[in-house]
């Protein structure tokens, strides 16, 4: 067989476009893989610019391509290949992969283009890249779906841990509040019984010097009670969010002095309280109410766990819009390692002893202090006495 002819029959039946131009771009051949390619009959083809099977900007800078290889001398896709676009004759265009070769044949520069049609393989890489997406977009759903069933199940477990926690810490403020109730009352009452039993004695002989002194105790002993049941009742309130905020503009000097006047008067022997203020304004804005409650169980504690005599120091400052209130004393003090626990509820340090308490009173300070805004601090050490102090601002 003719060389020739076998070249023909090769171009004709290949499975790949192949096109031929000259050096002015004029299309000198087209097999049949292109033509249908492109939608093109090979006349429509032939003697016209290449460029016809271009789509912007390519089909208007193609001559120019050509010029400048020719001047330059520099192959931007000769021997190379690369992923182009085609246009067909519909005006639709495709990807294909453009390989192009240059052959000096009769004084005559030819360029011959081998054209692999890809627009199965991008459709396949879209169809993957749609899937890819699809999946990416299933698994980020399903993360996250996870990551809120664990955050769901991290918080249920947190809510029964906290439950659990809570029960065990009510469990516990049960026992205390048992224990303590059984020794707080059953004292004082115990003290009533017998005085009131002791009276009806003296009051036969008659003694009344015995009897006087044994009514002081039944007061005292009554008082104490009082003074319990105020603390359960102001714990309950607070626990049951019954305790409301009623904040005014208050004579806060006047007020520590009438507090100063009445607590002298449940002072042990030679125990004295000494009140200064600090500040030309007397005047700041609190809830009454619950400051003199705050200041009165601070003063009690002070008086409570300070021997005879001593001094217990109360002092208020009022300072542009910040006021201090402190009471300090030279009592038993708090043993350090009792201070993590100072403010819970029903707990007392381990050196009160015998001295008569609820463990009430710094929880409810605290919790009136927080209520009006402020912040309260104290310091102390066994047998340092204590320091509580108060601070409020506008």
């Amino acid at each position: 067989m003719d060389s020739v002819k076998l070249l023909e029959a090769i171009i004709d039946n290949a499975i790949d476009g192949i096109i031929m131009i000259d050096s002015r771009g004029r299309v000198e051949s087209i097999n049949p893989a292109a033509s249908t390619l492109f939608g093109y009959q090979p006349e429509e083809v032939i003697g016209n610019n290449i460029s016809m099977l271009m789509p912007e900007p390519d089909r208007s800078n193609h001559d120019g391509y050509i010029e400048n290889y020719q001047h330059t001398g520099v192959k931007k896709i000769i021997g190379i290949g690369r992923e182009v676009r085609g246009r067909k004759k519909d005006g639709t265009t495709f990807p294909f992969r453009l390989a192009v070769s240059e052959v000096h044949y009769k004084e005559k520069n030819i360029f011959t283009g081998f054209i692999h049609d890809l627009t199965k393989e991008k459709a396949a890489e879209d169809e993957l890249r749609k899937h890819a997406i699809e999946l990416e977009e299933k698994v980020r759903e399903r993360t996250k779906d996870l990551i809120m069933l664990v955050s769901e199940l991290e918080k249920a477990k947190s809510d029964v841990s906290l439950s659990l926690e809570k029960e065990k810490e009510l469990n516990q403020m049960k026992s205390r509040f048992v224990s303590m109730a059984s020794h707080e009352f059953r004292t004082p009452l115990s003290s009533v019984q017998l005085s009131a039993s002791l009276i009806e004695k003296y009051i036969e002989r008659p003694d009344f010097q015995n009897v006087i002194k044994h009514t002081h105790r039944i007061r005292g002993a009554v008082q104490l009670l009082n003074n319990i049941l105020n603390d359960f009742l102001s714990l309950e309130k607070l626990e049951a969010g019954k305790v409301l905020l009623n904040k005014t503009d208050i004579n806060l000097v006047q007020l520590a002095e009438e507090i100063t006047e009445e607590m002298q008067m449940i002072c042990k022997k030679n125990q004295h309280i000494v009140y200064q203020h600090t500040g030309d304004k007397g005047m700041f804005y609190l809830d009454s109410h619950l400051i003199k409650s705050s200041i009165i169980n601070l003063v009690s504690n002070a008086i409570k766990y300070s021997g005879e005599d001593t001094f217990i120091e109360f002092s208020t400052e009022i300072k542009d819009d910040m006021c201090i209130i402190c009471i300090s004393d030279n009592g038993i003090g708090i043993p350090v390692e009792d201070h993590k626990n100072l403010f819970e509820p029903f707990f007392r340090a381990h050196n009160t002893g015998n001295i008569p308490g609820t463990g009430l009173g710094l929880n409810i300070v605290k919790r009136y202090v927080r209520l009006m805004g402020g912040e309260m601090e104290y310091r102390s050490a066994i047998n340092e006495g204590a320091m509580f102090k108060m601070t409020f601002q506008q």
